[in-house]
């Protein structure tokens, strides 16, 4: 039957129909994803990533649309196509539901409006989300870097009565890199700890790193380790962790540097800079070791020892673009505001200010 309704009316029944289909349908999608990342690939943070995308949209599934609903009477589900009657392969069966569920939130995102603008807005942000996730599914080592490359600020955590309350401040102020770092806890504080982050840094979109241990990296889902020089060859971590994760190496000297990137780190940190309790009884590197990685580096190098908001123009002149610091945002009166300071600097560099 052909209607004669004016484009610019839609009843209030037909759109209860069209956002209660395109909820189920994006819920559904999302729940074959998340299958295949909790069973397939055993990931934590993926799995999570699922959920909670399905968790926003719940609330927005109330009564009054699954109401309107009339599967009897929908002329769609007689309609098929080859191509969703057969899946070549697992890739196939992931990609059409990624589809399935980005054009399901785009609809949502306009049809939303109609409803309740929150609901566009709620909608839009989880397409992207989406997006994010499927080259996280099938490029995440390319996806990781990326992040990395883009990351000016690197936190490297100290042990803290209060510390997961110090870096969501910090990833709040628009922190995109953490190193969760803690040389004498216990291992089963140091997991729970490590868990909490974790988690803290999917929430806001930053990589989160752990210092030293591959086994707790994989454990809590974290997106890669730091190693010190006395730590497990890169080899050996890359053989732990596969070959999706980030894995960087502190370097003191040219020679060190030079090492770290024949065994292929992904990232060095160079320094330290200036003298610092973190690194007790180390002669700092100086200035001219952050001239020679401006030089010579060949991939991101983060500037670290003793660097803070006093400092870190002396640093950024010497030719360092990304830099990490402890005490500068862990001990800082108010993180958040110290972290945007820090930002701000490091943008106006990024930016040839």
């Amino acid at each position: 039957m052909t209607s004669n309704m004016a484009p610019h009316s839609l009843p209030p029944t037909a759109l209860a129909r069209l956002l209660d289909a395109n909820l189920n349908r994006a819920r559904e999608g999302l729940r074959v994803i998340e299958d295949w990342c909790r069973f397939g690939l055993d990931n934590t943070a993926l799995t999570e990533r699922c959920k909670q995308i399905r968790q926003e949209l719940a609330p927005w599934h109330r009564e009054d649309l699954r109401q309107g609903r009339d599967t009897a009477g929908d002329v769609g589900t007689a309609l098929s196509h080859p191509q969703e009657e057969r899946r070549q392969d697992l890739r196939a069966v992931l990609l059409a539901n990624l589809c399935r569920v980005q054009e399901s939130l785009r609809v949502l995102e306009e049809y939303g409006k109609l409803r309740d603008p929150e609901m566009g807005k709620v909608c839009k942000r989880l397409r992207y989300q989406v997006y994010i996730l499927e080259t996280e599914l099938f490029r995440p080592r390319q996806h990781r870097l990326e992040r990395l490359k883009a990351a000016r600020l690197y936190l490297v955590t100290s042990p803290q009565p209060n510390l997961p309350a110090i870096v969501e401040a910090a990833l709040a102020g628009g922190l995109t890199l953490v190193q969760y770092r803690d040389k004498t806890a216990e291992d089963n504080q140091r997991y729970a700890l490590a868990l909490e982050l974790a988690r803290l840094c999917r929430q806001y979109g930053a990589l989160f790193l752990v210092n030293d241990r591959p086994d707790l990296a994989l454990a809590v889902g974290a997106d890669g380790v730091h190693l010190g020089q006395q730590d497990l060859p890169i080899a050996v971590a890359r053989n732990l962790l596969g070959p999706d994760l980030i894995i960087g190496r502190s370097t003191t000297n040219p020679e060190e540097m030079a090492r770290a990137l024949e065994e292929g780190a992904d990232y060095i940190g160079v320094g330290p800079i200036y003298p610092t309790p973190t690194k007790a009884g180390k002669a700092a590197a100086g200035l001219d070791y952050a001239q020679y990685a401006r030089d010579h580096a060949s991939i991101p190098w983060f500037a670290i020892g003793g660097i803070d908001n006093d400092n870190l123009e002396v640093v950024l002149q010497a030719g360092a673009k990304q830099v990490a610091v402890v005490r500068a945002i862990m001990e800082a009166p108010d993180p958040r505001q110290a972290t945007q300071d820090l930002l701000q600097k490091l943008s106006a560099v990024r930016e040839g200010v």
